[in-house]
């Protein structure tokens, strides 16, 4: 045993001392010995939020804490793959900023990572395989066993974690990242975002030419689906951007013929045959592109009325940080702002992982979710740890704004995609609960649509105003009523009358 651990640490320190002394290295080593941590004390002195947001340690006992999921409960899931577990951060009932309580809700899985609440369904995406498990949200506990309803992913090589979640058409999207740096895949499920049905089955290959999409979301405002993309590396420190992609259905995004804005990759790009040329030139340069190596990961689209106007319908995006570049860079959360013109901004959000001298490193963030109440949990791997950001006084402990922010929300740009399959399920839904008796004269529903997004509205009924009482709806029933609701309001304006 002895020799055994001197020889691991010969190999420890033959391999740092090689990576030292090669251009364009610098690691976060904390991460990868696993000694790093924070408390309290460090979020207060080193982490700066946007104005009018704060910032709070929820949770610092979560090593390797990745994905994340909220439940109908406040309760918050986090996905560890190094301990091959998911566990469960009790909501802060007491007030204290903290989570109340932590504990393993399931284990002995390969390297979990995406985690998904849909219905009465916690969904995980492991390493090579797709499982769920009846989930009730009343007390955080398993209702039944964990079942595997897709298998056979590939999790050879490099970016071998899965990322799943739910679209508005109602299929399960999932990312599997390349198995390299740069080469032709020849497993086609690879450097891809995929779907499948809910009950599992053959997963379909939705978009390709994606080399590690670790993070997607779908926009609020028109129902785009956006992913991050980490770019290749050994380019230099300035090449290639890190790239926001708009996912598009059949769409191919260059990888590995072409990085950044369709320029030719010069180990598969230059000199390359027409073929290859031609796959160049028809494939989708990218949205938005970040620092090179700033490695985004997770995306997530604010939703909640209670955050603010500057903040609605803005996308977070985690720079997890890089590893490939003389100097580090990233290590904080950006916030992404669409214009009127569809042209992008971005700022920083939450700032400070990165210590001033550009090298003492504190936190390395992942992924995001968000309440019904607009507190914003986000997960940090190196430090494994949870961080709570809510809107309201600059220490975060402020009271957030009342259901009354719902009349702030500005008219959409873009009218409403119905689903029509969704709406008459949503019309049974309506008329089983009676919501005639109050919304057909006493109540009428108007101006839905310059008020709520589909996704804002569905969010709605989790906590909805008085006097109209809480039906706990599983998602799909809230995303039907939802689609029912605005048909209404768009037939009765294809019916009415021209002045």
């Amino acid at each position: 045993m002895k020799y055994t651990l001197i020889f691991i640490v010969l190999v420890i320190f033959a391999a740092s001392s090689i990576v030292l002394l090669t251009p364009g290295v610098n690691v976060p080593w904390q991460q990868i010995t696993g000694t790093a941590d924070t408390d309290e004390e460090t979020v207060k002195r080193q982490l700066s939020v946007t104005q009018g947001f704060g910032v709070t340690l929820f949770a610092d006992d979560v090593p390797n804490a990745r994905w994340l999921a909220v439940t109908h409960n406040g309760d918050v899931l986090v996905s560890q793959p190094r301990q091959g577990q998911v566990s469960l951060l009790q909501k802060d009932a007491n007030g204290d900023g903290r989570a109340d309580g932590q504990r393993v809700l399931i284990d002995g899985l390969r390297r979990p990572h995406g985690l998904l609440l849909h219905e009465d369904w916690l969904y995980i995406a492991e390493s090579d395989a797709i499982g769920r498990v009846p989930f009730d949200h009343s007390d955080g506990r398993l209702a039944g066993s964990y079942q595997r309803i897709i298998e056979g992913l590939d999790d050879s090589g490099n970016h071998w974690t899965k990322t799943i979640g739910l679209g508005p058409d109602g299929w399960i999207y999932l990312s599997s990242g390349s198995s390299c740096n740069v080469c032709e895949e020849e497993n086609p499920r690879r450097a891809t975002i995929m779907r499948f049905k809910p009950e599992g089955g053959e997963p379909e290959i939705f978009a390709s030419g994606l080399r590690n999409s670790v993070g997607f979301d779908w926009s609020p405002v028109d129902g785009a689906l956006y992913a991050t993309d980490n770019g290749r590396d050994w380019l230099g420190d300035g090449f290639p951007p890190d790239e926001l992609n708009q996912v598009r259905q059949g769409g191919f995004y260059g990888w590995p013929y072409a990085n950044g804005n369709l320029v030719a990759d010069p180990d598969f790009g230059v000199g390359a045959g027409p073929e290859t040329q031609k796959k160049i030139a028809e494939s989708i340069a990218p949205a938005h592109g970040f620092q090179a190596h700033n490695a985004p990961l997770g995306i997530h689209f604010l939703e909640s009325p209670s955050q603010p106007a500057s903040h609605r319908h803005a996308a977070l995006v985690a720079l997890h940080g890089s590893w490939n570049r003389e100097q580090k860079d990233g290590y904080k959360v950006v916030s992404l702002h669409w214009d009127d013109k569809g042209n992008i901004r971005e700022r920083d959000f939450l700032w400070g992982f990165l210590g001033e001298d550009r090298e003492t490193v504190y936190g390395r963030p992942v992924a995001f979710t968000e309440d019904t109440s607009g507190n914003i949990y986000i997960s940090d791997d190196y430090a494994g740890a949870v961080y709570r950001v809510r809107y309201g006084e600059p220490d975060g402990s402020g009271p957030l704004p009342g259901p009354d922010s719902r009349s702030e929300l500005q008219a959409l740009p873009k009218p409403q995609s119905i689903d029509s399959g969704a709406a008459q399920r949503g019309e049974a839904i309506y008329q089983r609960f009676g919501c005639a008796g109050c919304h057909g004269v006493q109540l009428p529903l108007t101006n839905l649509a310059s008020k709520y997004s589909l996704q804002q509205l569905a969010n709605y009924f989790d906590t909805p105003t008085p006097p109209m009482p809480t039906y706990d709806f599983s998602a799909a029933q809230k995303r039907a009523l939802a689609h029912y609701l605005m048909s209404l309001e768009q037939d009765a304006e294809k019916t009415a009358p021209l002045n």
